[in-house]
C-alpha cells in the first residue's frame, strides 16, 4: 500500500498580537497617513486604505510579503482586513504606497521596495524621511512608466516655499512644508487633509471661537440697551 505524503500547509504572514517597535515620528507619520486617507476616501466603498499590515503578493510563497506604512488600493472593498493576499482580491496590488523611512531601513526603502513594488505594479511609491536622516529633500516620489520602471516625481515650488509633489493616483498632493512636515492637500478645496483627531480638534476650537463671538455680541448687544 503506497501512502500519499502530507502536504505541508502554506502559513502566510498575520498578525500575531505582538506590537511592532516604531520610532515616535515614523508612528506619528504612520497614524496620520493611514487615517487622513481613510478620512478622505470614507464615502467610497471601492477604496482600501490601510498600513502596516502584511501584503502577499504571490500565492505559495510565504516569503513573497512587504509591509508597507501606508497604502491605497482601487477598485476592492472597503472592508477591514487581518492581512492583504492580493490572489483573493482579484489580482488588485496597491496602487500608492508610502514608506516612512529613516537612516535604518534606506537600504530596503531606496533600493529593494522600488523593485517589489514595481514589479507589482504600484503606480506611485513615495518616501518620507521625517528627521531628515539621508533625503534631501526629505520627500521623494516615483512615479511607474509604460516600461515598468519608476522615474522621479520633479516637485513644483509653492509661492510660499513649499515643495509639493503631485499624486495622480489619489487626486492629491503631498507638500513638504518649510519646517519639513508632510502634509497631503487637496487642490480642490485647497485645504490639508486632517486626521479624525485633528478634525475633531479643529471642530473643538471652532465651536470655542463662535461662542466667544456669540458672548462678546451679547455685551455689546447689553452696552447697547443700557445707553
Amino acid at each position: 500500500m503506497t501512502l500519499t505524503p502530507l502536504k505541508t500547509p502554506i502559513v502566510y504572514p498575520e498578525p500575531d498580537g505582538s506590537p511592532m517597535a516604531e520610532s515616535d515620528p515614523a508612528r506619528d507619520y504612520l497614524i496620520y497617513g493611514v487615517s487622513s486617507l481613510k478620512l478622505y476616501f470614507q464615502n467610497r466603498r471601492d477604496v482600501y486604505v490601510s498600513g502596516n499590515l502584511w501584503l502577499s503578493y504571490e500565492q505559495g510563497v510565504p516569503d513573497a510579503v512587504v509591509c508597507p506604512d501606508v497604502f491605497v488600493v482601487f477598485g476592492v472593498e472597503n472592508r477591514q482586513r487581518r492581512s492583504y493576499r492580493v490572489w483573493e482580491e482579484n489580482g488588485k496590488t496597491p496602487d500608492w504606497v508610502l514608506e516612512v523611512t529613516s537612516s535604518s531601513t534606506h537600504r530596503k526603502d531606496d533600493m529593494e521596495k522600488p523593485n517589489i513594488y514595481a514589479q507589482m505594479g504600484v503606480c506611485e511609491y513615495f518616501q518620507y524621511d521625517p528627521t531628515g536622516d539621508y533625503l534631501n529633500p526629505p520627500l521623494k516620489g516615483r512615479r511607474l512608466t509604460r516600461n515598468g520602471g519608476y522615474e522621479i516625481i520633479t516637485p513644483n515650488d509653492t509661492e510660499d516655499g513649499m515643495l509639493s509633489f503631485p499624486s495622480q493616483v489619489l487626486g492629491l498632493e503631498m507638500r513638504l512644508l518649510p519646517d519639513s512636515r508632510m502634509r497631503f492637500f487637496n487642490p480642490q478645496t485647497e485645504e490639508y487633509l486632517r486626521s479624525p483627531q485633528e478634525s475633531e480638534r479643529e471642530r473643538v476650537l471652532e465651536k470655542q471661537r463662535a461662542d466667544l463671538e456669540r458672548r462678546r455680541a451679547d455685551l455689546e448687544r447689553q452696552k447697547t440697551t443700557s445707553r
